[in-house]
């Protein structure tokens, strides 16, 4: 038995996440920091790579510059919100996992 189809596309997100979040640190390290470097830098496809910085920077959290990429006031200002939102998130889940699994 396969697993549910309602959860496949939760599952993306949270990869998805975790990708945008290894960039930002990868950026906030070697910045400024351009495609190739960080698509050798994380082990990522340069597509994927380019995808989550046009999200980024659409977000606020990079800027491109002509050197590469290099995280914004924004990013570094809102670490704490974000940690905040990902507890929150692990709780809610946490929350239905007990409510319906256990």
């Amino acid at each position: 038995m396969g697993d549910p189809d309602f959860l496949n596309g939760l599952g993306g997100e949270v990869l998805l996440l975790k990708r945008h979040l290894e960039m930002l640190d990868a950026i906030q390290m070697h910045q400024p920091a351009g495609i190739i470097r960080l698509s050798e830098l994380l082990g990522i496809p340069r597509h994927k790579v380019r995808y989550s910085l046009r999200m980024l920077e659409k977000e606020g959290y990079i800027v491109a510059t002509a050197d590469g990429a290099v995280v914004s006031d924004k990013y570094s200002k809102s670490k704490d919100a974000l940690h905040r939102q990902l507890e929150d998130i692990i709780f809610r889940l946490e929350t239905i996992k007990k409510e319906h699994f256990e």
